[in-house]
């Protein structure tokens, strides 16, 4: 964790960190990014896909909350590490888990990573840049 206090989620962690307490089974990755940006971009191997907002227009998933509780059902004690394209939506969404009970991390930089001077992403660090296993279909 990177040492800042937040009052209403967990905390931040870096991909690496996410990827290895979900290698030792100590949390659970939930990827909250959209359909259309797993299958467009790639996934993680195991993530509990459930997305925050929903393409097209971005609203906000009126599922969620069920949908979270039923994909951790058996597995409630398990840190959530929350993980977006570039780090922000998952901030959401990990405060979101935090009051509904769970301990919710947000996973920094996100799949992507922020943009650089291009505007492009993926070259300025998120879990595909850190080299963490991934997949695209």
């Amino acid at each position: 964790m990177n040492g800042q206090l937040h009052l209403s989620y967990a905390g931040d962690i870096s991909p690496q960190q996410a990827w290895a307490w979900y290698q030792t089974g100590e949390a659970l990755v939930v990827d909250v990014r959209t359909d259309a940006e797993r299958a467009w971009v790639g996934s993680v191997p195991g993530a509990i896909a459930i997305a925050w907002k929903q393409w097209p227009g971005m609203a906000l998933n009126p599922d969620f909350d069920a949908q979270l509780r039923a994909a951790v059902i058996g597995a409630e004690s398990k840190k959530l590490a929350i993980l977006c394209r570039s780090g922000v939506r998952s901030i959401a969404a990990a405060e979101r888990a935090t009051l509904l009970g769970f301990e919710a991390y947000n996973i920094l930089e996100g799949f992507e990573g922020a943009l650089d001077a291009h505007a492009h992403r993926g070259r300025i660090g998120g879990w595909r840049y850190h080299g963490l296993p991934w997949g695209q279909s």
